[in-house]
């Protein structure tokens, strides 16, 4: 009879803490039926995220290269393509640009301001 009471007591416990997780934190909408929508959603926002991160890696790496070859930083992210450093500067994401700081020697991305 303990081992049934025990089993119950912890059914009981596992399903209050399954409701007690709110979907939204995770992104989805917890519905089975948007399931499929939910994760392609997903799917593209990582996606942006890695082009990002990628496209920032490959601009920083040709100002560390020009940096080194030229004994300073460019002027602008332009002056890469026109080096022949970048074939072309990567376009960021809708919202979103590059911004270069000179001083420094490194590109972010950041919010585009109207």
């Amino acid at each position: 009879m303990k081992l049934h009471c025990g089993l119950l007591v912890l059914a009981i416990g596992a399903w209050a803490v399954g409701c007690n997780k709110n979907p939204s934190s995770s992104g989805s909408s917890g519905n089975p039926l948007t399931a499929p929508v939910d994760y392609l959603g997903a799917t593209v926002k990582a996606q942006q995220s890695a082009t990002k991160t990628i496209d920032l890696v490959s601009v920083n790496q040709a100002i560390q290269l020009f940096n080194a070859q030229e004994g300073r930083n460019p002027k602008d992210l332009d002056e890469l393509v026109t080096s022949h450093y970048l074939g072309q500067l990567p376009t960021p994401p809708h919202g979103m640009k590059l911004d270069y700081d000179a001083a420094l020697g490194k590109v972010t991305m950041a919010k585009a301001t109207n």
